[in-house]
């Protein structure tokens, strides 16, 4: 592709909220109606996705047999915890699936398809996939909220539901920024999978709270790859009345910035990829 033809392409009509979410749910109903063809794929995988999740309910059950706390956590706080960061990976899982394929897309060639459109290529790619197994681990993680809620005895007010729904959604921008960022790297690096999947695999730690790990870990999975940010952080806005963290309060403002900082580095991946047709 010649340089001139790579700036048009990057050159896309502005588009608004409404365009996107018209054309969003055209691709939606398309792709639901074409994995619903396959039924009993869609119940296979939905039913290995909550037992993968139940596994973790089971691993802190037999743990709190064993011990009555973990550094001041109890076995219904962890399990509070473990339902937020199930909730708030939800959207990664279902809306952003498709990153998992963006390296076979870009070594094989077929990305530059998405270049030629007329709309936004992050939009464009992502909306491609809607993984509905990730409806499994939501029905799983409210459940296990819900549990974990009614045996602490947290108040339910509007202001306390208020701040569920930001928080939660603060969570899940940090685990998208995540994985947007480590699939781009696929712009760069050949082998780029195992990046990917090293991110992925970090979620495991978003169960467990911040304050368990080892100094040198904690700054880690605070400062550098944000795992705590997933279900720690923002859920001290429900479980703690006072003493909240000032990084909670941060939270919500560091989320936008984190997704804006992965989206710009995954459409410097798409500007790169267009101008040298790799």
């Amino acid at each position: 592709m010649n340089e001139s033809a790579s700036v048009n392409t990057l050159k896309k009509p502005r588009r608004g909220f409404g365009f996107y979410a018209r054309i969003y749910r055209k691709i939606l109903v398309q792709d639901l109606k074409s994995k619903m063809s396959y039924r009993a794929d869609f119940v296979i995988s939905t039913i290995g996705m909550i037992m993968t999740n139940l596994s973790g309910f089971v691993t802190f059950l037999i743990l709190f047999k064993n011990f009555p706390s973990i550094n001041g956590w109890d076995y219904h706080h962890m399990l509070f915890l473990y339902g937020f960061s199930l909730i708030a990976l939800t959207p990664v899982q279902c809306f952003f699936d498709n990153n998992w394929n963006l390296r076979f897309q870009v070594q094989s060639g077929d990305f530059i398809k998405y270049c030629f459109r007329p709309i936004n290529v992050f939009f464009y790619f992502m909306s491609e996939v809607f993984d509905v197994k990730g409806l499994g681990q939501l029905a799983f993680g409210i459940g296990t909220l819900v549990y974990a809620w009614v045996h602490i005895g947290i108040p339910v007010t509007p202001l306390v539901m208020l701040k569920l729904v930001l928080f939660l959604l603060t969570a899940s921008l940090f685990m998208i920024a995540i994985m947007n960022a480590a699939a781009a790297t696929c712009f760069w690096i050949v082998g780029s999978g195992y990046v990917m999947v090293i991110m992925f695999r970090f979620k495991d730690f978003a169960k467990y709270p911040s304050n368990i790990f080892h100094g040198v870990f904690r700054i880690l999975f605070t400062f550098v790859i944000p795992i705590a940010f997933v279900a720690y952080y923002p859920s001290l806005s429900i479980l703690e009345a006072d003493n909240i963290p000032v990084l909670t309060w941060c939270a919500p403002a560091l989320g936008v910035l984190f997704f804006y900082l992965s989206y710009k580095f995954w459409m410097l991946g798409v500007r790169k990829y267009d101008f040298t047709g790799s």
